[in-house]
């Protein structure tokens, strides 16, 4: 139970979060068949912009990493769903079927599990692609759960996972952020996945006392997560940089379902 769970969590971060709440689309089942070439256009990173017609929040946003006709990659994190649990993925192994305008990514967790995304490509360009997403999950070859709703992802013309390495000191430039306290942070962001956080003592900076220190960036998307007196805690940011300055932007959700957005500068020490 506890496999089948991690993959109905694998299904949720390629589909988002609305992945079990109830959507309509008419004629989703016969659209019409766009004249374009996917398997030409659709080599890049792609990272989730909407889902069912709303705008994904930074903490919900993945990235498919689409690097031939046959694989792909997947990386988000996830763990705002406790029934379903969480996830770190880092370059998760996907592979890809092209036919006409479908894409369909594969992720086999199991010798009996499988899951299968369906992507129905209604428009795509250099910048972006809509599509309906057709999400199935098999146990043994028995089909226990689907799920269907619109999609639009974003192009990434950057990658910032190696741009980022070195040491960063900035502060929260937004009036709203949960995460940030207005103080000066800093940042050391290592070659192997790892990170050291750094606060302040007096003028001195010390390294914090938290474990785990993990991050990845995929494209614009840096994730993070720390353990403090035994919870972990994570980070999701959708980032620039250029000359020697770090911009961190992300859309959040308040507990009454509005959102937010929160910022964040820093500057290369």
């Amino acid at each position: 139970m506890k496999k089948i769970m991690n993959w109905v969590l694998a299904a949720i971060l390629v589909c988002g979060a609305s992945v079990f709440t109830a959507c309509t689309i008419d004629n989703a089942d016969n659209p019409a068949q766009p004249d374009f070439n996917l398997a030409e256009k659709i080599i890049g990173n792609w990272i989730t912009a909407d889902g069912d017609g709303q705008p994904v929040v930074t903490n919900e946003k993945l990235v498919l990493d689409i690097e031939s006709t046959t694989k792909a990659y997947i990386s988000a994190s996830f763990n705002h769903n406790p029934a379903a649990g969480t996830a770190w993925f880092d370059m998760l192994d996907t592979d890809v079927t092209i036919d006409g305008n479908k894409m369909i990514l594969t992720n086999q967790y199991s010798g009996n599990t499988t899951v299968e995304n369906e992507f129905t490509i209604a428009d795509i360009n250099a910048s972006e692609f809509t599509a309906y997403l057709k999400f199935s999950m098999k146990v043994g070859g028995s089909v226990v759960a689907t799920k269907e709703y619109p999609v639009r992802y974003v192009k990434m013309a950057a990658d910032y996972s190696q741009t980022i390495l070195g040491t960063w000191e900035g502060k929260v430039t937004s009036e709203n952020d949960e995460h940030t306290d207005g103080e000066l942070h800093r940042w050391e962001y290592k070659a192997d996945g790892t990170y050291t956080y750094y606060v302040k003592d007096g003028d001195q900076w010390v390294a914090s006392a938290n474990t785990l220190n993990e991050y990845f960036v995929a494209g614009n998307l840096l994730c993070f997560r720390w353990v403090d007196n035994g919870q972990e805690n994570r980070e999701w940011w959708e980032i620039t940089i250029e000359n020697g300055v770090m911009k961190w932007t992300a859309l959040r959700k308040k507990a009454d379902g509005s959102t937010y957005t929160a910022t964040f500068e820093m500057k290369k020490e």
